[in-house]
């Protein structure tokens, strides 16, 4: 699954690459550098998180995307924001996948709000997504496609 989510992202045009990673991360076996996003798979506790951290890259400006290390914290970047849009790309990407959303929106993270996310995303009510219109990346209808991947 980690290859397949990991070719997605380079598809898309991220800039993804294995990595011998410490125990020093933000979340194990991920890192955000420069925009870049580097994993351990062998520290690697979800693979949903790659598509999770991939997210916050995709929909962050592309000028602020760059500058996006560690916990993702940019000057005048509203991390609020960015975590809200970054939810609903993370279900649309794992949809696209075929990949079942509670390897995304695992119990391990949300801050125990996983199951409550996985049943409002089912019921057909998508929080987030009008950043995703706003910034032109799909629209109302026809989300959870995509019509752009990354923010231009």
């Amino acid at each position: 699954m980690t290859g397949r989510i990991v070719a997605f992202l380079r598809e898309i045009g991220l800039d993804v690459e294995p990595a011998d990673l410490g125990d020093d991360t933000f979340l194990p076996g991920l890192a955000v550098e420069h925009g870049a996003l580097r994993y351990d798979e062998a520290r690697l506790t979800y693979p949903g998180d790659l598509l999770h951290e991939a997210a916050h890259l995709a929909v962050a400006p592309p000028d602020a995307r760059a500058r996006m290390t560690g916990d993702v914290a940019v000057p005048g970047l509203d991390l609020a924001r960015l975590e809200v849009a970054a939810v609903p790309w993370s279900y649309a990407a794992a949809l696209h996948l075929g990949i079942d959303p509670a390897v995304v929106f695992h119990a391990g993270g949300y801050r125990g709000k996983s199951a409550g996310l996985l049943r409002t995303f089912a019921a057909g009510v998508y929080p987030g997504v009008n950043l995703l219109v706003e910034a032109g990346m799909t629209t109302a209808e026809a989300y959870p496609r995509m019509l752009r991947w990354l923010r231009g």
